[in-house]
């Protein structure tokens, strides 16, 4: 069926995710992630970043998030995650039990977030109907707008899109339009030249010195990680749980690292991520990375993201005495 057609509603074969006859009348639209987008690797590295984000933000809490959409709807985890990062107090009950008591809730908490972020309701790209309903498109849409207003320094990952189904219901039928929704910023090129700049002219002008860059990176860890009994012979498999990381970050910037707030033996993917989006979160916050990293491209330990990290320490602390 060719992007803007109308097929009517008797006979339709709905798409996963696409909503049942009875759940749109005559003057709805909506949006709903494909089928063929929903297991691409750009989303899936969303919605792990933004778990981790919001449990390591709620620890202290007991709040753990598994599954966005059905962790959220109700508005328990959005009212402690805003008095949290905004200090806000926002007058609802602490548990809604019953659905209208939580639609109520949500509201509410919607309503504060559109207020913080001075969004009119024609800028919202979430609805207390979409977020009830456990609409992962809506929800990531909710959350990253949050996070981006909170904790703007935050390195969430860009670029970050998918393939989506208009619906919207007519007296005729169902209307359906593909197009592409984009859910995270592009990355942003700084008018001032940025580490990351630099490093990529280096590996353009020399890409034969790579093994020479990473034996001068490396020389710089271990003469800072040698005092903790800590030996790195390979740059790309040894800094991808983030702990030789953090503790190298602790050593140059003079500080203990909780032992609370990371995993110092991970022992699955979304707590490698969780460590090395913490190493990214300190460099941004202390002005050493102006430039976002994927903290997954360093747990699939792809070089160039790894040795850009070590590099602006190095810039940094390369004169640091032990």
């Amino acid at each position: 069926m060719e992007p803007g057609s109308v097929r009517p509603l008797t006979g339709w074969v709905a798409l996963n995710q696409l909503p049942q006859e009875e759940d749109l009348v005559p003057g709805d639209k909506r949006k709903y992630i494909k089928a063929s987008s929903q297991n691409g690797p750009k989303l899936k590295a969303l919605q792990t970043f933004l778990m981790d984000w919001i449990n390591t933000s709620l620890k202290h809490e007991h709040i753990v998030v598994k599954n966005l959409e059905q962790d959220l709807y109700d508005g328990l985890v959005l009212h402690h995650l805003l008095e949290k990062l905004g200090s806000l107090t926002v007058e609802v009950e602490k548990i809604a039990l019953t659905e209208q008591k939580q639609r109520v809730k949500l509201a509410i908490i919607l309503k504060t977030v559109s207020e913080c972020l001075q969004l009119e309701e024609s800028e919202l790209k979430w609805s207390v109907d979409a977020i009830f309903k456990k609409d992962l498109l809506s929800t990531l849409h909710l959350l990253v707008s949050i996070a981006e207003h909170f904790q703007p320094e935050l390195p969430i990952p860009p670029d970050v899109c998918v393939d989506v189904i208009i619906m919207e219901c007519t007296s005729d039928g169902l209307k359906t339009e593909n197009a592409v929704e984009h859910i995270t910023k592009s990355r942003e090129t700084p008018e001032d030249p940025s580490k990351a700049e630099v490093f990529d002219e280096l590996l353009k002008r020399a890409p034969e010195k790579l093994d020479a860059i990473k034996e001068v990176l490396l020389k710089f860890v271990n003469r800072h990680v040698g005092k903790l009994g800590l030996n790195v012979k390979d740059a790309d498999l040894q800094f991808a749980d983030g702990v030789i990381l953090l503790l190298l970050i602790g050593q140059l910037e003079g500080y203990f690292l909780n032992l609370g707030d990371f995993f110092l033996t991970p022992s699955s993917t979304s707590e490698m991520v969780h460590n090395v989006n913490l190493a990214i979160s300190l460099l941004m916050d202390g002005g050493l990375l102006n430039t976002p990293i994927n903290p997954e491209d360093v747990v699939n330990q792809e070089t160039k993201a790894t040795l850009l990290i070590l590099y602006c320490l190095f810039s940094r602390y390369k004169s640091k005495k032990i």
